[in-house]
């Protein structure tokens, strides 16, 4: 599994749902095991469980929440429809087997709702805010090795100081779980809307400032958690805390770095998983997993399936996934391969592949 990944995407509720309007649904044995669910639930639920790879591959669609695995993709069949997230982690070799099998490839992440938002990230990013407070206090603590330090203080002992760096939705859930467990928060972001849009929505006037190096770098020498949430829609975060940053932070302090997922807002960050999630360096505890929200496998794969079943739903009411992309540009802009066009620009100039705009093939291939 990518990273111990943990999730599903539907869970039986959204099965029995989908079922009952016509669809027909298999499930591979213990697919859900590790977020809770089990065969019997899904069984009880409509789906057919079985007990071979292959044999899920006989379906036209395909859902996944991790890309597929080397070995799973040796069982795409031509023209199949392949839903998975982290298009930012994906590799040339994966997209040129889809490619060869011209198989129509979606990356949850890039779907958009009729109001023109992302509803998977919103999704994900809010659990991803929260969840990185709850890792961060947990790092803090002895158990761990770290500080001692209770996030929240008690009467006559002062509270953690948390620094968010980003304040989109993970800046925004991140402050919201810090406020709530008694720290002291201070949010950095270049953009003073998105700080103003922070400030109104938790209801709080917290510390917030832009990104100035040299504020930045007085601030952090103070932080006992900092919590990376910065996005870039341009692929990679810009890293804003060098390592000479991260050097004079107070030894023992903590960061969690949920931008690893597009390249880290920390020059020290790399790459960990839910095996060995940290790692020391300059005597800075880092927490560097890309998939956070795996850690609470059930309440992010019922979050997953409440944004994959209306989409669903309309498949089987337009009759075809073709269809539905004719009808629907938000479903058209998670499409990063169309029947093996590359449909993504940014997958294109990174790869140095083919680029085929996708309203012009779809109007040809109608």
């Amino acid at each position: 599994m990518s990273f111990q990944e943990n999730r599903i995407a539907l869970v039986p509720e959204a099965v029995e749902l989908l079922v009952n309007n016509g669809h027909t649904v298999v499930v591979e044995t213990q697919a859900g095991q590790k977020a809770g669910f089990s065969d019997v639930q899904f069984s009880e639920a409509g789906a057919h469980i079985v007990y071979h790879t292959e044999q899920v591959y006989e379906a036209d669609i395909i859902l996944k929440v991790a890309p597929l695995t080397s070995d799973e993709l040796q069982h795409v069949r031509m023209h199949q429809v392949i839903f998975s997230l982290h298009l930012p982690a994906m590799q040339i070799e994966y997209l040129e087997q889809l490619i060869e099998k011209r198989a129509t490839g979606i990356a949850y992440e890039y779907i958009k709702d009729e109001s023109g938002r992302f509803p998977m990230v919103r999704a994900l990013s809010e659990i991803a805010g929260s969840a990185a407070i709850l890792i961060g206090a947990e790092y803090l603590s002895n158990v761990n090795n770290g500080k001692g330090i209770l996030l929240g203080g008690i009467a006559g002992v002062p509270p953690a100081r948390v620094i968010i760096l980003g304040a989109g939705v993970v800046g925004e859930y991140a402050t919201r779980t810090a406020l709530g467990l008694g720290a002291e928060v201070r949010v950095f972001d270049n953009n003073t809307y998105k700080l103003m849009r922070l400030q109104n929505n938790v209801n709080v006037r917290v510390y917030t400032s832009i990104i100035n190096p040299a504020r930045l770098r007085e601030q952090l020498a103070t932080a006992d958690l900092v919590v990376g949430a910065i996005h870039s829609e341009l692929g990679r975060t810009p890293c804003i805390v060098s390592e000479e940053m991260v050097m004079r932070m107070k030894p023992g302090s903590v960061i969690v770095d949920v931008s690893i997922d597009q390249g880290g807002c920390f020059e020290t960050s790399h790459v960990t998983d839910h095996r060995n999630p940290t790692f020391k360096k300059h005597d800075i505890i880092h927490y560097c997993v890309p998939n956070i929200a795996s850690r609470v496998a059930y309440s992010a794969s019922i979050a997953l399936s409440n944004v994959l079943v209306p989409i669903l739903q309309r498949t089987y009411d337009f009759g075809g996934f073709d269809n539905l992309l004719q009808n629907s540009a938000g479903a058209r802009n998670g499409v990063y391969l169309y029947k093996g066009c590359l449909t993504n620009r940014h997958l294109s100039e990174r790869f140095n592949l083919k680029y085929t705009n996708l309203e012009l093939l779809m109007t040809a291939t109608f």
